[in-house]
């Protein structure tokens, strides 16, 4: 593995304040936010697959709009069904079970709603150059479609689940924002991955940022100056990478 599965770190976090400007509709046949950059232009788009907490949570429509600010249009899925993990579950609900099911979230699960939505970017909605952003949860799926005829270029935040073959298998450029303090994602499968992506002869960039935990890029307690400031920062990164390779 270039990342440990999923833990009880990837549920919990903060609730952002803002007011979502995007729509939900079908996309593929998934329920889907949607937002536009100000032109309506869909030629540059991201796919945004979301952490556990799922599409409908303010935190990743607040991010998606962002990325529409600066020019992209962005389409977020819903990667489970309808059967996304609360906010700050209780320490003793068990992620693993939500995991495997039944009816579970794994890939047999996942990947068809992935596809299904990167399909229709490229024929309903003519979109020209894709990225894929992944949070925790779908960095998985984000790195799997930097493979041919999957996605332009990916960027992930404190991945989680992603295996080093599907690492290995990229053709096109990566770009991963970690935390510092992160089971899920190590000092030791950083620099494994590291490793892995020298070898793939492909543009990768890993940022780590210092005084922050898995799950800061999307649920972090933005209060917190320094905190703030790792998110921010990760948030940029995406897309400066994108604006490079989009």
């Amino acid at each position: 593995m270039a990342s440990n599965p999923p833990g009880a770190c990837c549920t919990v976090g903060v609730k952002h304040e803002g007011e979502a400007k995007g729509q939900f509709q079908q996309v593929g046949g998934v329920d889907t936010y949607v937002t536009y950059p100000t032109d309506r232009s869909t030629k540059r788009a991201v796919l945004l697959l979301t952490d556990v907490i799922g599409h409908r949570f303010i935190n990743a429509q607040l991010i998606a709009d962002q990325l529409a600010a600066n020019g992209y249009f962005v389409v977020m899925p819903d990667l489970f069904h309808g059967d996304p993990v609360p906010l700050n579950r209780p320490a003793n609900w068990d992620l693993m079970a939500w995991l495997n099911g039944p009816p579970g979230h794994l890939l047999p699960r996942v990947e068809p709603v992935v596809k299904a939505v990167l399909g229709e970017m490229k024929s309903g909605f003519g979109c020209e150059r894709i990225g894929a952003v992944g949070y925790c949860f779908g960095a998985k799926y984000a790195v799997r479609l930097l493979k041919e005829d999957g996605v332009d270029a990916a960027y992930v935040a404190h991945p989680s689940f992603v295996d080093a073959e599907e690492l290995a298998a990229i053709k096109r450029p990566l770009s991963i924002a970690a935390a510092e303090t992160d089971s899920i994602f190590p000092a030791s499968k950083r620099h494994e991955s590291e490793d892995i992506l020298a070898k793939t002869g492909q543009p990768y960039q890993i940022n780590l940022f210092s005084g922050v935990e898995h799950g800061f890029a999307v649920r972090a307690d933005i209060s917190k100056p320094t905190i703030r400031f790792a998110k921010e920062a990760a948030f940029t990164q995406a897309v400066a990478w994108f604006n490079q390779y989009l």
